[in-house]
């Protein structure tokens, strides 16, 4: 569905993968915005046949109808649902909330909201239906759909409690690069940090975390409670999750591993079983898998999926049924550019790379460098003694292992004007 109103969800059905009723849909979780963009639709509130409340990212959603909500997963976070700073509720706290018309500076009310998916298969709050405050006794004005920039909420602050200071940071925030955010948090005092952190939803708190210095991130994370840094845990890239649990006393590594969602954990585990400094340690389980009949359409449809990072979508890999790691048989790989050369209805078995050896999980840094080096790559295969594929070394996390432990406070040093 294109454009989906918020009232309609309320009281859906939604079910897991195989059909398997979770519960029903009670709220939309949002990410309000001083900026004049969007609102960023977070996630879901459902209620399970208990009455428990939980929530449930939008990543986790797989399809939107007009009489069910379906689930990517069946295996869902059961914690309470607990709203955090700069969330608000789309039905519970949004509707009826006073706004003004942009044009003509008239008080209106919402009655509604439509959300809408992006390129970059984001849900945002892109209309508003209002209904304008005519001020007289009994009467109702007409209702209206806005674009969300044509209106302008003076009560935003109140609605998502964030303090006001803290509230501009993220809105400066969400136009930047995580590794951006990462340098500017560095350099704020250590209680507006925490603020922020507390304010951002998990998905970008995950992505700026990973970009900070290792003593950084764990200062972060004891900062959370428990359950909170487990979410995190699970929205980071398992190589990432995986450097940072390791670097944790076994205690509360063990119990953080504990609290994340089984299949969130597996791959972590995985990679934990191995040194930071081997190919195992440095892969990411989760690089671009298809089977030899799928077409060449579907390789370039997945390469070009924006969560994708550019090194792992240079390189797709070719390996017999179960896709998810450790795969079925190693085949080969398909590089990018081989990809645009062919027709796209031809079979990615016809364009597989046989001829590039693999690294073992067991390699070291350095012959992981060698291997790069040598072959002029940006991700690489680690496939183990059984021929199956276990994940994908990409040239970003050679360097991270390469460069000096403290390169990131390097990074967010202001350069000496006298060098």
């Amino acid at each position: 569905m294109s454009k989906v109103f918020a009232a309609q969800l309320l009281g859906l059905p939604v079910f897991g993968p195989d059909g398997e009723s979770i519960g029903k849909i009670r709220d939309l979780v949002a990410g309000l915005r001083v900026d004049g963009q969007p609102p960023r639709v977070l996630g879901i509130v459902v209620e399970l046949a208990t009455r428990r409340r939980i929530f449930v990212p939008m990543l986790r959603v797989a399809s939107i109808e007009p009489n069910a909500i379906t689930l990517a997963t069946g295996s869902v976070n059961l914690r309470h649902f607990t709203q955090r700073p700069n969330e608000v509720l789309v039905v519970g706290q949004l509707l009826d909330a006073r706004v003004e018309v942009v044009s003509t500076g008239a008080s209106a009310v919402v009655v509604d909201t439509a959300m809408e998916p992006t390129r970059t298969r984001d849900w945002v709050l892109g209309r508003v239906a209002i209904r304008e405050r005519t001020g007289r006794l009994g009467r109702r004005g007409p209702i209206e759909v806005l674009a969300w920039s044509q209106i302008r909420a003076p009560g935003i602050t109140e609605l998502t409690g964030q303090p006001q200071a803290a509230h501009q940071l993220l809105a400066v925030f969400d136009t930047m690069r995580a590794a951006d955010v990462a340098t500017a948090l560095q350099n704020l005092p250590v209680k507006r940090r925490y603020e922020v952190a507390d304010a951002l939803d998990d998905e970008r708190l995950a992505d700026v975390i990973e970009e900070l210095p290792e003593d950084d991130q764990k200062d972060l994370l004891r900062h959370l409670d428990e359950e909170r840094a487990a979410d995190v845990l699970e929205a980071m890239d398992p190589d990432d999750a995986a450097d940072l649990l390791a670097e944790l006393p076994e205690g509360d590594k063990n119990r953080l591993l504990e609290l994340m969602a089984p299949e969130e954990s597996a791959p972590v585990r995985r990679l934990l079983a191995y040194s930071s400094d081997t190919a195992g340690g440095l892969m990411t389980p989760e690089p671009i898998v298809l089977t030899p009949d799928a077409p060449i359409a579907e390789a370039l449809a997945r390469v070009r999926t924006p969560d994708i990072p550019p090194a792992l979508a240079s390189m797709v890999f070719v390996c017999r049924p179960p896709s998810a790691t450790p795969t079925g048989r190693y085949l080969g790989c398909v590089h990018i550019q081989r990809l645009l050369r062919e027709p796209p209805f031809e079979l990615v078995a016809g364009a597989v790379d046989t001829e590039l050896t693999s690294l073992r999980p067991t390699d070291s840094l350095i012959e992981v460098t060698r291997f790069f080096a040598t072959y002029n790559l940006v991700c690489a295969p680690v496939v183990d003694d059984e021929d199956h594929l276990v994940g994908a070394v990409t040239v970003d996390d050679v360097l991270d292992h390469l460069l000096p432990d403290n390169w990131r406070e390097r990074a967010s040093e202001p350069e000496d004007a006298d060098a």
